[in-house]
């Protein structure tokens, strides 16, 4: 066994694409808010609740900017988001039959297991809509004002994080109270709402000034910033890759150092101090992405495993076990090149991610501190360091009270263990020794799904996605070229050009994902690209009209919302 300690990192990254309307600012879906509410709140209360864990979270820039734009509504009193705006109704009995429909859409889009079936009357509000929908016709029309009251106000309900729950009486009376929810019972839950989202960023300000947390970002709207620079760079990984009709993306290393600029100051103002690290949108790292990232002032980085195992095979580095080459960070070689790079272990996180969830909170927890112990006696190296890096809000309504058990235990057994030692990526790089890192030649690219960027490029769909960038990018490359637009109008153009540049667009196109789901983001998604040919004056193609993915996306999960992989 291996004589010195086992670091561990723990990385939480936080991410949502921009749900508004680029033209109105009306939100089209309500995820940033509610997992603020949950998961945003739950993960800081945890590290409130152990002084001794130290961890990291990555929190992406968008979503940062919709937090805020949360809480501005929340203190307004004036709400861009329609599910907000029905919460805050004073009257249901004057709904109109599209605000009916949306509540109805909206009241029972999640996970049934975990958010609906442990509560009784929530679930009996449930019941009542699946018998009237069985009815067909104006079945829907007998539910009433007083039905969709009590609808939105659970709905709500079970998303607020199990610590508040724990914490403030008045989630706990209003589930007591079951029914007939009233305009004070929704003002006070709204209150709660607004105390929570407009409370998040000084928190984990609070967090990371105390030492507790370390803080890093992400390019600004999380684009998969590899392809922007080369759409070459996916047959690194995946040589057979099909590739879209444009060669390039135009302008491509300009915009990706144009989204590290916006996360530098984003960070900056909002926590205080520039972030030390960068986490790229989906692991997705290069070796012109990592130098981009030293160029910036990124001390470190990091992906997944299997981006470093094929590194090390392109290279001719025999790999062996993971645990001859996982468990610690390597400097890419390169004058250029100053960033330390962490890869994930990817089983590991991938047992918190989805498997764990099935598991009793503290079977779970042994189990991971098992599969630590493992590692720390069969790794190759001196001080081993293991970078544990998923998302810190999807899981947790999988998981029995939001994960609480098991989050809980996890942080009070690794903070009490004898030999593992809770570290941050920064932390562990101030003190490691230059022995300790390990060397690359290069990086081939890659993202921590699959390590390739099958997930973003390739298909038909998502290849159709690119090539309507491409064009709209090069029709904006013009119209800026030719001196058209003025500094106000050019600033909107390149703030509506980074929201199109997300990586989400391109996740959500396939057949893997639910149906209902992938006609959302693409309707937004080409909405976006139409917003950008109105701010640049030019009338958009009438490809735009049609959707890019026609028939496909899969059923989804009954009641289930749709969970990200890794």
């Amino acid at each position: 066994m291996s004589e010195g300690k086992l670091h561990l990192i723990l990385c939480w990254h936080m991410h949502q694409p921009d749900y508004r309307d680029s033209e109105t600012g009306e939100y089209r879906l309500p995820w940033s808010y509610l997992h603020a509410l949950k998961d945003y709140s739950d993960m800081a209360a945890h590290l409130e609740a152990e002084p001794r864990a130290r961890v990291v979270f990555n929190f992406v820039p968008a979503l940062l900017d919709q937090i805020e734009d949360y809480a501005e509504q929340f203190a307004a009193g004036h709400f861009r988001d329609p599910l907000l705006r029905l919460l805050a109704r004073e009257r249901y009995d004057d709904l109109t039959p599209a605000e009916r429909e949306y509540a109805f859409e909206c009241g029972f889009r999640l996970g049934h297991e975990r958010m609906v079936a442990p509560y009784p009357y929530y679930k009996r509000l449930h019941e009542l809509y699946d018998q009237a929908e069985k009815f067909g016709g104006r079945a829907l029309d007998y539910l009433s004002g007083q039905y969709l009251a009590d609808l939105l106000v659970w709905y709500h309900l079970v998303w607020i994080g199990e610590t508040i729950c724990r914490s403030d009486p008045l989630p706990v009376r209003l589930m007591a109270k079951g029914e007939g929810f009233d305009l004070e019972d929704r003002k006070a839950l709204l209150g709660l709402m607004a105390r929570v989202i407009g409370g998040l960023i000084p928190r984990y300000r609070a967090l990371a000034e105390a030492g507790r947390i370390e803080l890093s970002s992400t390019p600004h709207s999380h684009p998969i910033a590899p392809l922007l620079i080369d759409f070459q760079s996916a047959r690194e990984a995946w040589p057979e890759v099909v590739l879209p009709r444009a060669h390039h993306y135009p302008g491509g290393p300009g915009r990706v150092a144009e989204h590290i600029r916006g996360a530098l100051e984003s960070h900056a103002r909002r926590f205080g101090t520039p972030p030390a690290g960068l986490w790229p949108a989906e692991g997705g790292l290069s070796d012109a992405v990592a130098r981009q990232f030293g160029a910036a002032g990124a001390k470190w980085t990091a992906s997944g495993g299997a981006v470093l195992a094929n590194s090390l095979r392109q290279a001719g580095i025999e790999t062996g076990s993971a645990a001859g080459y996982l468990y610690r960070p390597y400097r890419i070689d390169g004058p250029d090149n100053p960033t330390v790079c962490f890869f994930r272990d990817d089983k590991l996180s991938d047992l918190i991610g989805f498997e764990y969830s099935k598991w009793h909170g503290a079977d779970a927890v042994a189990h991971f501190i098992g599969e630590l112990e493992r590692i720390h006696k069969e790794a190759g190296v001196e001080e081993a360091v293991v970078s544990v890096i998923l998302d810190g809000e999807n899981a947790w309504e999988y998981y029995p009270y939001n994960g609480f058990y098991f989050l809980s235990g996890l942080y009070a057994a690794l903070a009490a263990h004898p030999f593992i030692r809770m570290t941050t990526f920064s932390e562990y790089l101030a003190a490691a020794q230059d022995g300790q890192l390990g060397r690359l030649p290069g990086l081939t690219a890659g993202s921590w799904v699959y390590g390739t960027f099958s997930t973003w490029i390739g298909d038909p769909a998502k290849n159709t996605a690119w090539d309507l960038l491409c064009d709209a990018k090069r029709t904006l490359d013009k119209i800026i070229a030719s001196g058209a637009l003025d500094a106000h109008a050019r600033e909107a153009v390149f703030r509506q050009l980074a929201t199109c540049e997300s990586s989400d667009w391109f996740w959500w196109f396939g057949d893997y994902n639910p149906a209902h789901a992938v006609a959302s983001f693409d309707k937004l998604y080409r909405d976006n690209l139409k917003r950008l040919y109105a701010l640049l004056g030019v009338t958009p193609p009438s490809q735009l009209d049609q959707p890019i993915c026609r028939g496909e996306g899969r059923e989804a999960e009954a009641g289930g919302t749709m969970r990200r992989s890794s």
